[in-house]
Parts: structure tokens; C-alpha cells; sequence
């Protein structure tokens, strides 16, 4: 007899002043990430993967003159356009890309400092179509699923 996995499993729940609002829990990619108990994960990459989620959905409902830029909040870094993100066992959470002046950008943030704001910047000028960070972040989660410690 097999013995019943009883670990709770983390839960997704939100609630918006839009019913027709799209919700993270909506994605197929939420039941992935919160299949596995979050006591298994790193705090980074707990972390990494919920960020995937909300990129992800937000990048959904943005037109096509838009793409997804974060801000951070308490602090001076301003505004950094995604380009990539990563996260270090067991603690570090990375952001890529470049600053409002074109400025090639790295943040490397603890997970207990983690705090950012999603935002809608404006494709740049020499683009034809905006860049879609998360739908590459939620595949590559996708085909490499991080290897259980």
C-alpha cells in the first residue's frame, strides 16, 4: 500500500474589481508550480517560479505596442525592461536587462528583499513586436523542471 502524500500544497487564490480579469491561477503553468509543496522548493526558487506566473499574466493582457518592465520598490534602481531572470539555491532571485537610458542592467536581490512592480513601458522604437519575456520563462520551466534536492 502506497502511503498518501498528506504535505499541504500551496495555494492560489485572488480576487479582482473586474470579473473578467485574468487570473494567475488560470495559467496551466500555476498547477505545475503549485503541485509540489513549497517546503521541497529553495526560497529562490519558490520565488523564481510564482514570479514566472504574474510576468506571465501580465504580459497576456498587454497590446502590442507594450512589453513588461518592472520597477522595484524602496529603491533607487528605477525601472529595468526584462530580459531575462534567474534564481541561485537557496536564496537569490536575478533580474536581467536594461535601465530607461538603454543601460544594460543586473539586479540580484535576496529573496527576504523581494519586492517588485509590474509594469507597461512601450516597445522600443526599432522593435516591429514587443518582447515577451515570460512566455519564454514559463517554457523554459516547462522543459526543465528544476531537478527535487
Amino acid at each position: 500500500m502506497t502511503k498518501q502524500d498528506t504535505t499541504p500544497k500551496p495555494r492560489l487564490h485572488e480576487v479582482h474589481t473586474d470579473p473578467e480579469s485574468r487570473h494567475v491561477a488560470e495559467q496551466e503553468l500555476a498547477k505545475q508550480v503549485t503541485d509540489e509543496p513549497a517546503e521541497v522548493k529553495s526560497a529562490a526558487r519558490w520565488a523564481y517560479e510564482r514570479l514566472i506566473l504574474y510576468i506571465k499574466n501580465f504580459e497576456e493582457q498587454l497590446d502590442n505596442e507594450h512589453e513588461v518592465a518592472m520597477g522595484f520598490a524602496g529603491s533607487e534602481a528605477g525601472v529595468l525592461r526584462i530580459e531575462g531572470m534567474g534564481y541561485f539555491d537557496p536564496d537569490i532571485v536575478t533580474f536581467y536587462g536594461t535601465d530607461h537610458a538603454g543601460n544594460k542592467t543586473q539586479l540580484i536581490e535576496h529573496v527576504s528583499q523581494l519586492s517588485v512592480i509590474l509594469r507597461a513601458l512601450p516597445i522600443e522604437l526599432d522593435e516591429e513586436e514587443p518582447t515577451r519575456i515570460g512566455f519564454r520563462l514559463a517554457e523554459d520551466l516547462d522543459e526543465n523542471p528544476p531537478a527535487l534536492p
